[in-house]
């Protein structure tokens, strides 16, 4: 699903960028360390909750809604993910065809990264969502 909205969104905006591409401001660079950023922390978030919620020695229980609003983050951090680096992408696919010039071949680095930077960013958020899980009890894993 999360593919498949990439994919539509980068040849929307692909379409439409190259329509108004003289009107459009530059691609600004900071989206790449700002949602690298957010991809650690989400990670970091999924390691340290599946640890809590597999109980492993040193780390306090987590609550049940706290897990609840962790899973909300993660489904919501994929599918913004998932749309912004679609818009990336389809901007990168813009400006690809004109990498001789020095401003389009700019952008086109610019817009590269920020779509790999998103494309961590849905890793980092299907990894919370798989780390909110509610783990299996051995006892309905045994053969009857």
């Amino acid at each position: 699903m999360l593919v498949g909205l990439v994919i539509v969104v980068a040849l929307v905006t692909w379409m439409l960028v190259k329509q108004f591409y003289a009107a459009l401001p530059i691609v600004p660079w900071t989206a790449i360390p700002t949602v690298l950023l957010l991809a650690v922390g989400e990670a970091y978030s999924a390691w340290m909750t599946k640890a809590r919620i597999d109980r492993r020695p040193g780390t306090k229980p987590v609550e049940p809604l706290a897990v609840a609003r962790l899973a909300a983050l993660a489904k919501a951090s994929a599918y913004a993910g998932a749309v912004l680096g679609g818009i990336f992408a389809g901007f990168a696919l813009h400006t690809v065809q004109m990498f001789t010039l020095q401003t389009p071949r700019t952008e086109f680095f610019v817009a590269t990264g920020s779509f790999l930077a998103f494309v961590v960013l849905i890793c980092a958020a299907l990894f919370l969502e798989n780390a909110c899980r509610i783990p299996k009890d051995p006892e309905d894993q045994r053969p009857r």
